[in-house]
């Protein structure tokens, strides 16, 4: 009797061994299974790629059910990966290693802007920009604790300049100060709050400008792809086969042969924003996405996210390295 039950017992245990180990993990999916992709922002020109990976059918063609889900000031990419709500996300390079330096498993898939969309304008008439040491007595707009104060100490530090020869001046979402002059040089997403400023200003007979800090060394690597180092040991293919379905639909929606239909998949969910001043902001983002035609699309740039990793370093924004190098891992050439 005793050894019947010890022999069911065996059986029981055999089978949920199996059975558990055929169900994957929170935080993963296998081949089949819907998978969750957080955006940072909400859905806009700078996530046209996301979006028509998924109402074109590049996702579903590789296999895959992927819901695309926005993102906005209360999302965490990162966070959703390791909860389990998501399985991938984008998130900015000091994003990643914030929080790598708190000890969070993370990899980076592909390099979405090759150009950081966060820039400065300014009235071109007032003055001009063409080195960082043109800034010395101009009011110059940061949000504190933001990638643009990050990035504009940055600058004033490769240039030998402090703090004390620029007025930094702590802004948020109301341009007033920059309509009334009180900021000069105002930060914005080049791509889209910069073509709303322009057309505000060249309403009003004025024209812009825009520094931009990868033109004077500073690369501060934004929108990038990620996902978890458990998604990608325990399912590389299914990391493969999303990774190159969503470059593939972002190949497709930067293509101005397909801008009509990137209007329109972008639309559905941007519907303040008038179609030819999407039609701008997709032509801006095209440089920002793929400056140089022999750089692949998603192309992951070492470079620049060491000297992010270096730059946050130097600001004791993190305590200590986190080797942000060993976590890139290009898929398919990116």
């Amino acid at each position: 009797m005793h050894s019947h039950c010890a022999l069911y017992r065996l059986a029981i245990w055999t089978l949920l061994l199996i059975i558990g180990g055929s169900i994957p993990t929170a935080g993963t999916a296998t081949a089949g299974e819907p998978i969750a992709y957080r955006l940072k922002w909400l859905i806009n020109a700078s996530t046209a790629g996301d979006v028509v990976a998924r109402q074109q059918g590049f996702f579903e063609r590789a296999g895959l059910e992927v819901e695309v889900k926005a993102g906005g000031p209360e999302r965490d990419a990162i966070r959703e990966l390791e909860l389990g709500y998501a399985q991938f996300g984008v998130a900015s390079a000091d994003q990643v290693i914030r929080a790598l330096a708190k000890g969070a498993s993370v990899v980076v898939v592909a390099q979405l802007f090759q150009v950081n969309p966060l820039q400065w304008i300014y009235r071109a008439a007032d003055f001009s920009l063409t080195k960082v040491e043109d800034l010395a007595g101009h009011t110059v707009g940061i949000t504190y604790g933001g990638n643009d104060e990050t990035i504009m100490r940055a600058l004033l530090a490769s240039a030998g300049m402090d703090a004390g020869q620029v007025k930094l001046a702590s802004v948020r979402y109301d341009y007033t100060p920059f309509f009334q002059k009180q900021v000069a040089v105002w930060p914005v997403y080049r791509n889209t709050q910069g073509i709303f400023l322009a057309d505000k200003l060249k309403a009003g007979g004025e024209t812009v400008a825009f520094f931009d800090p990868s033109r004077y060394g500073v690369r501060f690597v934004a929108n990038s792809v990620v996902t978890s180092r458990k998604m990608l040991d325990q399912h590389p293919e299914t990391v493969l086969q999303f990774t190159r379905a969503l470059l593939d639909g972002w190949q497709a929606a930067m293509d101005p042969a397909n801008e009509e239909a990137t209007i329109t998949a972008v639309a559905e969910h941007d519907r303040d924003t008038a179609d030819e001043v999407m039609r701008r902001q997709l032509a801006v983002t095209r440089q920002m996405i793929q400056p140089d035609s022999s750089i692949p699309i998603g192309h992951i740039d070492t470079a620049a996210w060491q000297q992010t990793e270096t730059i946050m370093l130097n600001q004791k924004l993190i305590d200590k390295p986190v080797s942000v190098i060993s976590r890139l891992h290009p898929q398919s050439g990116s």
